[in-house]
């Protein structure tokens, strides 16, 4: 008796790179065109370069602590409030399914939206502003920099070297994501993120802005009446309340943050698509050399976006009660920081080798922004 086998065998890495081919636009980045990664390994059979970025960062450790890392709130604030574990997946999301209608990489969109927020320490901005205080005579600190030390040094999984050795435009995500030297972080100066990454960076601003307004009412913070006065917020909750009338208000929220993530997609793609078209670049290294981003809202959407963020700002995030936050968050991280600085020997074994190789106050700066809120909290009470 003969075994029965499977008529259709695996779909193979090259096939599923010629399906880029097919499928996307010439501008989009191709796992077959990668640059490489800084130490050579074999390709694997089933999976592309960038499929197996993703899967690394999702088995990293600094992105398991993401849920335990303040978004707005303070994880033991409440179970429903974002973290930036939820943030995260919350974008990647958003940017596949913007990625998907734009004909970009998805798996290279869904890998950069996952470790966007990789380098961000504790207690959110709050936290990061403090970091960059401490460090400010000791070469600084800022997350997205961070976060390309996360992946390329901090994290430590592979016997042959440190980091999670990752695609070269993934890494390169993290270094054009604001402006500054990236030559000294080893890429090359002056050119415009993938479109990929670009889309990334609107779709995290999408994201954040329209579920704080959610996180926001729901604390209480502020209510769905006063974000009225905000053209965005108004029209999609106004149209809510028509077409919903008897859902009670938790209800209607969501289905107006839904609106105004499904508003602000349908404008980012079509938008997008027109820059593209207008810019006249037919390739994703025309994409980087030119002389502006080509991903966006509209202008009359990018000043709807921008006013609703900054409402959020003035009335939300700075509420008198994420403030006092703020403060305690800087008590704690500046406690933490000058004990190990005057005592190194609060550091482990392998921290104080790791502080002769970069300096002891960027040893304590890699550990503090590796802690999660919980894990902030207990180092101060230990100590």
């Amino acid at each position: 008796m003969t075994k029965a086998t499977d008529e259709l065998g695996p779909v193979t890495r090259e096939e599923l790179e010629a399906r880029e081919d097919a499928l996307l636009r010439p501008q989009a980045m191709r796992c077959s065109l990668t640059k490489g990664r800084v130490h050579d390994e074999p390709e694997h059979v089933y999976r592309t370069a960038y499929m197996r970025d993703r899967d690394r960062i999702i088995h990293a450790s600094a992105f398991r602590k993401l849920e335990y890392k303040t978004q707005v709130f303070v994880n033991h604030e409440g179970d429903y409030y974002r973290t930036r574990l939820t943030h995260t997946i919350e974008v990647a999301q958003i940017a596949r399914t913007a990625a998907r209608a734009l004909r970009l990489n998805e798996d290279l969109t869904e890998t950069i939206a996952l470790s966007h927020d990789l380098g961000h320490g504790p207690f959110g901005h709050k936290g990061e502003y403090v970091l960059q205080e401490l460090m400010a005579d000791h070469g600084g600190f800022e997350h997205n920099a961070h976060g390309l030390r996360v992946v390329d040094v901090l994290e430590h999984r592979y016997p042959r070297w440190r980091g999670l050795n990752l695609s070269h435009e993934v890494r390169e995500a993290f270094a054009l994501h604001s402006p500054r030297d990236t030559a000294g972080l080893g890429f090359e100066k002056g050119l415009q993120p993938s479109l990929e990454a670009q889309l990334v960076d609107v779709c995290d601003s999408l994201a954040y802005v329209a579920h704080d307004c959610d996180d926001g009412i729901m604390s209480r913070r502020v209510t769905a009446e006063e974000l009225r006065t905000t053209e965005l917020w108004s029209e999609h909750w106004d149209r809510t309340l028509a077409e919903e009338t008897d859902l009670p208000e938790r209800l209607q929220v969501a289905a107006t943050v839904k609106r105004l993530i499904n508003a602000g997609v349908t404008n980012l793609v079509e938008s997008t698509r027109e820059r593209i078209a207008a810019s006249g670049v037919r390739s994703a290294a025309e994409v980087q050399g030119h002389e502006r981003r080509l991903v966006g809202f509209s202008q009359p959407m990018h000043r709807l976006q921008r006013s609703l963020s900054r409402y959020l700002y003035e009335h939300f995030y700075c509420h008198p009660s994420l403030m006092r936050m703020g403060v305690r968050a800087r008590r704690l991280l500046t406690a933490i920081f000058s004990a190990h600085q005057s005592e190194p020997r609060l550091l482990s074994r392998e921290q104080r080798a790791w502080a002769e190789e970069v300096g002891l106050e960027r040893a304590i700066c890699d550990h503090i922004a590796s802690m999660s809120d919980r894990e902030a909290l207990d180092e101060h009470a230990s100590l």
